[in-house]
C-alpha cells in the first residue's frame, strides 16, 4: 500500500510538472491595434475579437506561455506612422510582438531618427505620452495572412465588371489622401483617372460611408476594411467587385531582431497552425475574407512597383 501511494505521488508531482513550468512563464506580450475590425477589435465592457486574438491565443497555447495583449492606438492621417509607432512600443518593452505588422521592406528597414514617440495605449500615463523612446531594429515573422487592395463599389457601380483598374474609368471615384489607394489610382496610367477623383482625408471623412450614400460609385480599399464595414452594416449598399489589386502586402508579427529566439518559436508555431488549417479557420470566424500568405514573403518597393503598372 505504501509502495502504491509513493509511486502515484510521485505519478503526481510529474504531472503537475508542465503545469508548474507553465505558469512560471513569463507572459506572452503582444500589441495589437484597439480598432481595427475584424482583425482586432477592443471595446469597454464587450470581449476582446478579431482574427488577430484568436491567432495569438492559438501562438501562445503553442509556445506554452500565458498570453498578455496590450491594446493600442493607430491614428489613421497622413502624419502617422505605423513602422515608427511599432518600433517605439517594442523598444520600449510593452511587448514582445505587434501583430497585423505589414511586411514590406520600408516598413523593416532601420529607422532614420534615433527615437519617436509611443501611440496612446492602454495604461498609458502623461509621461508616457510626452517622452521619446530609442528605437530598435524590427525583426518580422514569417507571414500569416496576405492583405490586398480591393474595389468596392457603390449602388451606381453595383454590378461593374472590374478586371482592371481601368474599368474604374466613367466612375466617381473616392480615396483617402496619402493612402495606398491614392498612389494606386492618382498613378494609373499617366494619370488618367485624375480627373473622376475626390480626395477625403483620412480620419474626418467617412470614406465607405459617402460611397454607401452614393456620393461616389467605387473606392479602392484595403479588403479587411471592406469586411468589417459589411459587417457592421449588414444592409449596405456597398458591394465587393472581387477584384484584387495584384501588388499586395501579407501581414505577420514583428519583434526586435535582438530577440531571434522568439521569432524562431512563433514560426515554429505558425507553420503548425496554418498546415492544421486553424489560421484559415481563425479567419472565417472573425469574419475575415482570409487569403493565405503570397510570395514574396516581404514586399519590395511598393512605390516603384505601382508607378511602373
Amino acid at each position: 500500500m505504501r509502495r502504491w501511494l509513493v509511486a502515484w505521488s510521485i505519478a503526481a508531482v510529474l504531472a503537475a510538472a508542465p503545469r508548474a513550468a507553465y505558469a512560471a512563464e513569463d507572459p506572452l506580450k503582444i500589441c495589437l491595434d484597439e480598432d481595427r475590425p475584424p482583425l482586432s477589435v477592443h471595446q469597454k465592457g464587450k470581449p476582446d475579437a478579431g482574427f488577430d486574438v484568436l491567432l495569438a491565443q492559438a501562438v501562445a497555447e503553442r509556445l506554452r506561455r500565458p498570453l498578455t495583449i496590450l491594446w493600442f492606438e493607430s491614428k489613421l492621417d497622413e502624419d502617422a506612422s505605423p513602422q515608427l509607432e511599432a518600433n517605439a512600443l517594442l523598444s520600449d518593452g510593452r511587448c514582445a510582438l505587434l501583430g497585423g505588422y505589414a511586411l514590406t521592406t520600408d516598413s523593416l528597414v532601420k529607422p532614420g531618427m534615433k527615437t519617436a514617440r509611443l501611440p496612446g495605449f492602454a495604461g498609458a500615463t502623461r509621461e508616457d505620452r510626452r517622452r521619446r523612446v530609442e528605437l530598435g531594429v524590427l525583426a518580422p515573422s514569417q507571414p500569416y495572412v496576405y492583405s490586398p487592395m480591393t474595389v468596392a463599389l457603390g449602388p451606381k457601380g453595383k454590378g461593374r465588371k472590374i478586371g482592371d483598374i481601368g474599368d474604374l474609368a466613367g466612375l466617381r471615384l473616392a480615396i483617402e489622401s496619402g493612402s495606398l489607394g491614392d498612389a494606386i489610382l492618382m498613378t494609373f496610367d499617366k494619370g488618367r483617372l485624375i480627373d473622376s477623383i475626390t480626395h477625403l482625408v483620412p480620419g474626418r471623412d467617412d470614406l465607405l460611408g459617402a460611397v454607401q450614400r452614393g456620393d461616389y460609385d467605387a473606392t479602392l480599399i484595403d479588403l479587411a476594411r471592406l469586411d468589417a464595414h459589411r459587417a457592421a452594416h449588414p444592409d449596405t449598399s456597398v458591394t465587393a467587385s472581387g477584384y484584387y489589386y495584384p501588388i499586395g502586402a501579407n501581414r505577420g508579427y514583428v519583434g526586435l531582431a535582438s530577440d531571434p529566439a522568439l521569432i524562431d518559436a512563433v514560426n515554429k508555431a505558425l507553420t503548425e497552425l496554418a498546415a492544421e488549417g486553424k489560421i484559415a479557420e481563425f479567419g472565417k470566424q472573425a469574419g475575415l475574407t482570409y487569403l493565405p500568405p503570397r510570395e514574396p514573403a516581404i514586399l519590395g518597393d511598393v512605390w516603384t512597383k505601382i508607378i511602373q503598372r
